[in-house]
């Protein structure tokens, strides 16, 4: 059995279990025609069949080749999908004064949102499409696509995300584009980023998973700036990885002291 069938076993088993927790069987997740959002699609269609659905909601920010990729995926896995637009919501709020990132940031809460609400009709949990890269350098937007009830892509790299999308046969058009959360026009994870997901991957990983130190990474080639990038977003973002921090007042303060298993059945 390869690396990534065993992946796709655990995941779908994974799905599975932790929303039987909650007592719900429906699932809703944004397809945005990128890359994450089809491999956690494929994964609850495998899960879930026709318990997901999947939301696409379009801006005038996004683009058309996102719109088809989104749609190619959904007919290939014969997946349910809804729309709901959000042009509006943007342009209601939006002025000449917010740069890109501020639009980007609003973007990304009004698609939350709106999948929340979409799941509450639903009576679903919103899935997760967050990936282990994104999450170390806060490359997300706190109560924006970083929000989810469950996330079953956290614990793999984006590197790792394209290998297992190829496992799964997501259309081909989907992996080989350039990864953009469409949440301005033009706008790039890797320009945004300075790096490619193969280049910033390889020292990410050597950082987290091997642990070695700023000096060792220097000494086996790293690149400087890119070694300091990783590391000062990864302390600089760990707000971002943490439900609130409550001040403790109490001997039971939620978070703290007061922590109980997910899976205990009332």
């Amino acid at each position: 059995m390869s690396k990534y069938s065993m992946i796709t076993d655990y995941l779908v088993h994974f799905l599975e279990d932790e929303v039987k927790k909650t007592g719900l069987k429906n699932v809703v997740l944004g397809l945005s025609g990128g890359i994450d959002s089809a491999v956690v699609a494929v994964l609850a269609q495998k899960a879930f069949g026709e318990d997901l659905l999947c939301v696409k909601m379009p801006s005038h920010y996004s683009s058309q080749s996102s719109l088809d990729d989104a749609d190619e995926l959904a007919e290939k896995f014969g997946m349910r999908t809804t729309t709901r637009e959000i042009t509006s919501l943007l342009k209601a709020f939006e002025s000449d004064e917010m740069d890109n990132l501020r639009k980007g940031n609003f973007s990304a809460r009004m698609r939350m949102a709106t999948l929340f609400d979409v799941s509450a009709a639903e009576s679903a949990l919103v899935l997760g499409t967050s990936n282990k890269s994104e999450l170390m350098l806060g490359y997300g937007t706190i109560f924006g696509d970083l929000a989810s009830a469950i996330n079953p892509l956290g614990d793999l790299y984006k590197s790792e995300v394209f290998e297992l999308a190829r496992y799964l046969g997501v259309p081909t058009a989907t992996i080989e584009k350039p990864p953009s959360a469409d949440l301005w026009e033009g706008q790039s994870d890797e320009d945004d980023l300075g790096y490619t997901y193969t280049v910033l991957d390889k020292t990410l990983k050597a950082y987290v998973e091997d642990r070695k130190s700023r000096e060792t990474l220097l000494l086996e080639g790293h690149d400087e700036q890119l070694v300091d990038l990783i590391i000062t977003r990864i302390y600089r973002n760990q707000f971002k990885r943490k439900m609130p921090i409550i001040a403790k007042l109490t001997t039971r303060t939620i978070n703290h002291d007061f922590n109980y298993p997910r899976d205990i059945t009332l």
